[in-house]
């Protein structure tokens, strides 16, 4: 069964691949500022090296952010270690590089769990391999974090093996039984409560569909399940989230969204 420790307390602040606002995403650099301001979880993206290592990282490639080509799972770890995971951050919109050159890496999930010790991940499986999940599960159970992270995946089949092989790990739901919900939900055809946890990890809107909705809210939540959503930048939109009554947000600026919820009284 589910170690369900990992939602209490419910986390309402969710640092989307860290404090991507001010440090270049997805690394300990980002991770780190994110700890330090005490966001209750922090979002992230693992791909599957060449040499079958779970390294962090969102894109299948290295152009946007790295002064690497190619694609991440082409490259063995110490390739991807020689790599400056800086070279493209910019607030300016390119006028300054502040990480460039400065020794910024691509980091492990396990250097991840061990510099935060304490903090909750989830964790979003990247790769199509399946080997990713028991490489995921290894790692997770290495570190005794099965009750501080959750998987997540756009792969359903990924899903399926990680609940599965470990049922003591919380997952989201992906897109295709967030889809099945939905329609059931719209339809008036859901159960009264669900068989087990369900953690939705959604945007406002999909594919043209309004997934966030104030009814959506009310009946996911009244039958047992955690609605996240992503990714919310700017101050009215957090605040209107959370007063139809949505778990949590995520946010590339974690300074704002503790902000907010501190100022709703819900934090």
């Amino acid at each position: 069964m589910a170690d369900e420790s990992f939602l209490t307390p419910m986390p309402r602040v969710v640092a989307h691949r860290g404090d991507s606002k001010n440090y270049p995403e997805n690394t300990l650099e980002a991770f780190r500022s994110a700890v330090g301001m005490g966001i209750d979880v922090v979002e992230t993206d693992v791909h599957l090296s060449k040499d079958g290592v779970l390294v962090i990282w969102h894109d299948p490639t290295l152009e946007r952010n790295t002064d690497g080509r190619g694609t991440v799972e082409s490259h063995t770890l110490g390739e991807l270690k020689a790599l400056d995971a800086g070279y493209t951050f910019t607030k300016d919109g390119g006028k300054t590089f502040p990480f460039r050159g400065h020794g910024i890496r691509m980091c492990t999930l396990e250097e991840a769990l061990a510099e935060c010790p304490h903090q909750r991940f989830n964790v979003d499986l990247k790769s199509t391999d399946t080997a990713i999940v028991d490489e995921f599960i290894r790692v997770v159970r290495k570190h005794g974090a099965q009750n501080r992270v959750v998987g997540a995946s756009f792969h359903f089949r990924n899903l399926k093996l990680l609940r599965a092989k470990t049922p003591e790990i919380l997952t989201s739901v992906t897109t295709q039984e967030v889809v099945g919900l939905l329609l059931r939900q719209k339809l008036h055809l859901l159960p009264e409560s669900f068989p087990r946890k369900i953690i939705f990890q959604v945007p406002i809107r999909q594919a043209g569909i309004n997934v966030i909705t104030p009814r959506f809210v009310r009946d996911m939540k009244a039958r047992g399940a955690v609605v996240m959503v992503w990714t919310i930048n700017d101050e009215e939109t957090m605040r209107h989230l959370f007063s139809i009554g949505v778990d949590s947000v995520m946010t590339d600026d974690p300074a704002l969204v503790i902000k907010v919820a501190k100022d709703m009284g819900i934090r």
